[in-house]
């Protein structure tokens, strides 16, 4: 790293500092709470939390119905809870089918579902993929390797500020023959966003 990417570092870390210490000196928060959210967000947010609800919803067409019904409820029904976000925000299940698949994108920024899928792909954030995926979801989901018959109808759901997108992708043929931490291996981040299918 160049000797003014460190000083733009210690510019920042100074500036957040600040902010701590005002924030701290006015009872909004301590540094002991906010050590304390990260360490739990570092270890609560995780796409396996996703595909645990994906896995259950293939295995219980009960859960399945509640999850696309009210997916943050759902969610809290295997012990995963908004991830510290605002009641404001809500999370919806969109599930693909023979003839729809379905892929998340954020148009206007990045948002992202980061309780239910872990920490965003670089590529999710990308101008690129935002404005293409729109315009050509069929093209970007085919450099990802999805190759859809054309019958198939592509949905994009763009995220914001009060809605968050996750995909529940179809199980493929041969899972139920699985146990269920095989079948947790087979949904990936990539399948929560709709870019790949197990």
């Amino acid at each position: 790293m160049s000797g003014s990417g460190h000083h733009r570092n210690g510019e920042l870390q100074a500036r957040v500092n600040v902010l701590l210490a005002l924030a701290e000196e006015r009872g909004v928060v301590t540094r002991t709470q906010i050590d304390e959210r990260i360490e739990a967000l570092g270890t609560s947010v995780s796409p396996l939390n996703g595909a645990l609800m994906v896995v259950r919803a293939w295995n219980d067409d009960g859960y399945r119905e509640r999850l696309l019904a009210d997916a943050g409820a759902a969610a809290a029904e295997v012990g995963i809870a908004g991830g510290g976000y605002s009641s404001d925000i809500r999370l919806h299940a969109v599930a693909n089918t023979p003839e729809v698949h379905n892929v998340v994108v954020c148009t206007l920024c990045s948002c992202y579902p980061l309780a239910w899928l872990g920490p965003p792909p670089a590529w999710y954030k990308s101008e690129a993929y935002r404005s293409r995926v729109v315009r050509d979801p069929r093209g970007v989901l085919a450099e990802f390797g999805t190759v859809l018959p054309d019958d198939v109808e592509v949905r994009v759901w763009d995220a914001s500020a009060e809605a968050r997108y996750l995909v529940v992708p179809m199980a493929p043929d041969g899972a139920g023959a699985l146990s269920e931490d095989d079948q947790l291996d087979l949904v990936t981040r990539d399948c929560l966003i709709g870019v790949a299918v197990p």
